[in-house]
This record gives structure tokens, sequence and C-alpha cells, in this order.
């Protein structure tokens, strides 16, 4: 079954309310990184958004693609904008797949002697 989305993203909002009623402060924090970000001038907010796409699909976080899937629409992404923002995420990914391959390569030549 898919997801929700809509559900997902009230239910992550309720989760961090009741963190914030604990301690506010973490919350101001990330909501300090965020308001910093979209002020930047050098990169327009759709770049902004699909750069954020393909870090949360690299991260696998569910709540950071469920935003900024919202938010890159709002600033005129379309679907093959994402698809290319995606298809970058993807190929970096299979590049550290093959990086973290030649370093475990090389622990097999420092174990193996």
């Amino acid at each position: 079954m898919m997801l929700d989305w809509n559900a997902y993203r009230d239910q992550i909002a309720a989760s961090v309310k009741e963190m914030s009623a604990t301690n506010p402060e973490i919350v101001k924090a990330y909501s300090a990184f965020h308001h910093a970000n979209a002020k930047s001038t050098h990169l327009d907010a759709r770049t902004r958004e699909l750069i954020a796409l393909g870090v949360a699909v690299t991260l696998r976080c569910d709540g950071c693609i469920n935003a900024h899937v919202e938010a890159a629409i709002k600033a005129g992404a379309t679907k093959d904008d994402i698809v290319d923002a995606l298809g970058v995420a993807t190929m970096v990914n299979a590049g550290a797949a093959l990086v973290y391959s030649a370093r475990t390569i090389d622990a097999y030549h420092a174990k193996a002697g």
C-alpha cells in the first residue's frame, strides 16, 4: 500500500510539535537553518529543492521527500526535473557504493595479508 503522504506530513508535524513543547530550542535551531537557506540568492528555490530531494533520497528520509516534493512543485519543478534530480542521486549513490567497495577490497588486502 502506498503511503498517505498528507497524513504522514500531519503525523510528523504533530510529533515535532510535541518535541518542541519539551525542548523548543531544537526546533528553533532547525527552523533557523531553513530560513537562512531560503534567503540564499546564489541558487533559486527550484534548484535548492531539487538538491534537497537528491539528499532526501540518499538519506532515505520520507519526511524530507514529502516536504521537498511539495516545495519543489511550488517552486516550479516539473516531474521531469524531479526525475533528473533523482537520477543524479542514484548515480552519486552508485558511485559511493563503488568507492566503498574499493575500500572493502583494501580492507581485505590488509586483513588477508
